[in-house]
C-alpha cells in the first residue's frame, strides 16, 4: 500500500475504511476519521478487541450516521464484508488505531488480495498513551502481553511468562485485560475488573511454580536461565509485586494508582482497565509513579 493511501486525499467510491476510534469518545477520533466515518455507506464497529461505552457510541453514531455491531466471526472470516466493499464503501470502526491487532493486518491484506481498496485512519491506541501517562519510560518496555480468563481447569502461564522475561532484562511490562471470559469473541462480553486480574495472575503464578519445580532437571541453558528468572521472581510474595493500574485512559475518567497486587483487589477499576508493572525504575519514573500512590 502507497504511503499516501493512509490519508484522505480523496475517498474511493468502493472500497473498505480501517477507521481507528481512539480511546473512548467521538472527541479523541482525528478530524479525517470522522469525516471518512460519516462518508460511508455503511459503518461496522468491531466490538470484540475493545469496547467502548454505549452512550459514546451512540452519540458517534448521531455524528456519522448508523453503525452496525460485528463481532469475531465477521472480521476473521470477512468473506461478507469484502463483498459488501466490493459495491460500496464501508467504514470499520476499530477502537484505538486500526492496525494495532494482527487481525486488522489479516484484514487489510485479505481485502488486498480480493481487490478491495482499502484505506487507513490510524487513531491513538492505549500502546502508545497508558505509558507516557503513567510516567514510565517507553524506551524501557519489553514485549506487551494480555492477561486470559481461565477456562474451565485450563489456565494459560505464557503472561505471566512474559512478563517475568521482561523483568529479567530490566524492562517495564504493559498488560492488557481480557474481555471475553468465553473466548468466543461472539458477544456477552464482560473486561476483566483488577480483582478478576489479579485471580488470573495468581493461577498463573501457582502453574508456574509447580511447573518449574517438575521441570527443574532440565539442565539445557534456556531451561537453566529461564528458571534463574523464575526463582528470582518468585522470592518476593505475590502481594508485594508493584503494578499500576491504568482505567478508562484518554477519557475524561480516566485514573492511574500506583500500587501492589496485594491491594490490586480492592480496587474500582473503570470500564476498561489495564496494567504496568515496572521493573527497574530511574529516578524521573520513581517520582513520576509516587503521584499516584493512595498516600501521596
Amino acid at each position: 500500500m502507497a504511503a499516501d493511501e493512509t490519508h484522505m486525499n480523496s475517498l474511493p467510491e468502493t472500497g473498505l475504511l480501517l477507521i481507528g476510534m481512539g480511546m473512548g469518545r467521538k472527541e479523541g477520533m482525528t478530524l479525517e476519521a470522522l469525516e471518512a466515518a460519516r462518508l460511508a455507506d455503511h459503518r461496522r464497529y468491531e466490538a470484540y478487541t475493545a469496547l467502548w461505552p454505549d452512550e459514546e457510541l451512540n452519540r458517534l453514531e448521531a455524528t456519522v450516521g448508523p453503525i452496525e455491531r460485528v463481532m469475531r466471526p465477521d472480521v476473521e472470516q470477512p468473506q461478507a464484508l469484502l463483498a459488501l466493499a466490493k459495491t460500496s464503501l464501508v467504514a470499520l470502526l476499530v477502537v484505538g488505531d486500526p492496525l494495532q491487532a494482527t487481525t486488522h493486518v489479516d484484514l487489510q491484506l485479505r481485502a488486498r488480495e480480493a481487490e478491495v481498496a482499502c484505506r487507513v485512519f490510524h487513531g491513538v491506541s492505549i500502546t502508545s498513551l497508558v505509558t507516557g501517562a503513567a510516567g514510565l519510560s517507553n524506551y524501557k518496555f519489553g514485549r506487551q502481553t494480555t492477561f486470559t480468563y481461565p477456562y474451565g481447569t485450563w489456565i494459560a502461564t505464557s503472561p505471566l511468562e512474559v512478563l517475568i522475561a521482561n523483568w529479567g532484562q530490566h524492562l517495564h511490562t504493559l498488560v492488557l485485560l481480557d474481555l471475553d471470559p468465553t473466548g468466543q469473541g461472539v458477544g456477552d462480553q464482560r473486561p476483566m475488573t483488577p480483582a478478576d486480574a489479579v485471580e488470573s495472575m495468581r493461577a498463573m503464578w501457582k502453574k508456574l511454580a509447580e511447573s518449574d519445580d517438575n521441570h527443574s532437571a532440565d539442565s539445557t541453558p534456556e531451561s537453566m536461565a529461564r528458571s534463574s528468572m523464575q526463582t528470582a521472581y518468585f522470592e518476593r510474595p505475590l502481594d508485594d509485586v508493584p503494578v499500576v493500574l491504568c482505567s478508562d485512559m484518554g477519557t475524561p475518567e480516566q485514573r492511574i494508582v500506583t500500587t501492589t497486587v496485594g491491594a490490586l483487589s480492592a480496587e474500582p477499576g473503570g470500564r476498561l482497565n489495564c496494567l504496568l508493572f515496572p521493573a527497574s525504575t530511574g529516578e524521573v519514573e520513581e517520582k513520576a509513579l509516587a503521584r499516584w500512590r493512595r498516600s501521596a
